[in-house]
């Protein structure tokens, strides 16, 4: 069977187990690393199995695959920032560095400027910056920093480093997500392709490896480092404690409320088609 997930350390660390047959009862995994931006047009074109896939990219593909309820990235406090050399009143007009179009950061960040507060219009009149530019992410903030774009879109473990490239936070889209649903922020999610895994049977095997990497985190430690762009080991722990929550191992009533919300404000702003049923 073959698993598609990011080189983050909340990946590494939840998919450890699964991914070096340790997890009792479950097949062995061929596993692929890929940024996010790769895996969601990856899971259009091609029969993964188990799939790490943005939540803003589920409207392309549940017709061929099934929302897991664990595995996946949802938390509060850990939302994108949008970051720029200096303050900004507004992005209208600015080049932004992106993660990727179907990205839940990007999403986020086409609501945030839909919003009332922030265009002065409703949120179905949402529109995109008007000069956007898909960026691998390990090449945003150095890319902003050195002025080859007025502002980037950041995920991850850049919210710990970003003062080190001399940047400043516009907009904490987590933060502004939260204040106006009193929802977590939902980001990635793991679908099973539908008619070929069991859904059942891989949210076991999924919570069991995330269970084994909470027991003893030291037994993925290197794996996790080997496949961090990030390599400090402070960031790496920070970055596996803000990701890898109640959330991965159980979606929950609170986190399946949070994609319906994100879904349905992106649908009815015409963002996203509409889902009828996760």
């Amino acid at each position: 069977m073959n698993l598609t997930i990011s080189p983050c350390p909340n990946d590494t660390f939840t998919f450890h187990a699964l991914a070096h047959g340790l997890v009792p009862g479950a097949p062995a995994m061929e596993v692929r690393y890929a940024d996010v931006d790769v895996t969601n047009t990856l899971a259009v074109s091609t029969d993964l199995d188990l799939v790490k896939v943005s939540y803003a990219a589920l409207p392309w593909l549940l017709d061929r695959y099934e929302l897991l309820p664990c595995g996946g990235a949802l938390g509060r406090g850990c939302g994108p920032l949008l970051l720029a050399r200096s303050p900004l009143a507004s992005v209208d007009g600015l080049r932004v560095a992106v993660p990727g179009d179907r990205t839940t950061a990007y999403l986020l960040l086409r609501l945030w400027m839909g919003s009332a507060e922030t265009a002065g219009s409703s949120p179905s009149e949402a529109t995109a910056p008007a000069s956007i530019e898909v960026v691998p992410f390990a090449d945003i903030m150095p890319g902003v920093a050195a002025g080859r774009y007025d502002a980037g879109l950041v995920i991850h473990e850049a919210r710990f480093v970003y003062p080190r490239y001399g940047l400043t936070s516009v907009v904490d889209l987590g933060e502004w997500w939260e204040s106006t649903t009193g929802l977590p922020i939902p980001l990635g999610a793991i679908l099973a392709r539908r008619g070929a895994v069991d859904p059942v049977a891989a949210a076991e095997w999924i919570r069991a490896s995330v269970r084994q990497a909470w027991a003893d985190p030291s037994l993925s430690r290197d794996y996790v480092l080997a496949h961090a762009q990030e390599m400090e080991q402070d960031v790496v722990d920070q970055h596996i404690k803000l990701y890898v929550n109640e959330f991965t191992a159980d979606l929950g009533a609170d986190g399946l409320a949070a994609v319906r919300a994100l879904l349905t404000r992106a649908a009815d702003a015409g963002l996203v088609p509409a889902v009828s049923d996760l």
